[in-house]
């Protein structure tokens, strides 16, 4: 007789791994943020974030449209311009992130506030 065992459904587990992978990188969350902030395209989006370099932001553009958190638009112009917008689940990861820095945020605060032990 032979024990079974269950392991965790594929989907679920792809799922939280595509969370990792995305909140794990400061990259990943700089670039959602400044999507939903309403910076379109690579090279906006290169300039106003600090320190990423082309490479860095076209693997993270390409990672997050494959999650399905971005969409990208090709125009067909001579230079092609390409623009990038949050999806549904982008959005709400997005809201999600916001959530968690007003927390930290708060938290500052009340610390800041509380006077030390003695």
């Amino acid at each position: 007789m032979q024990k079974t065992i269950k392991k965790p459904s594929p989907p679920l587990r792809s799922t939280y791994k595509k969370l990792e992978d995305v909140v794990g990188c400061k990259w990943s969350v700089s670039v959602l943020q400044a999507v939903g902030a309403g910076i379109a395209r690579p090279g906006a989006l290169e300039r106003h974030i600090d320190g990423i370099s082309t490479k860095v932001l076209s693997e993270r553009l390409r990672k997050l449209t494959h999650y399905e958190l971005l969409s990208k638009q090709i125009f067909a112009e001579s230079p092609p311009r390409t623009e990038y917008r949050l999806t549904e689940k982008g959005r709400k990861l997005v809201n999600i992130i916001d959530q968690i820095r007003s927390l930290d945020a708060q938290s500052e605060v009340a610390e800041q506030s509380d006077p030390p032990d003695r």
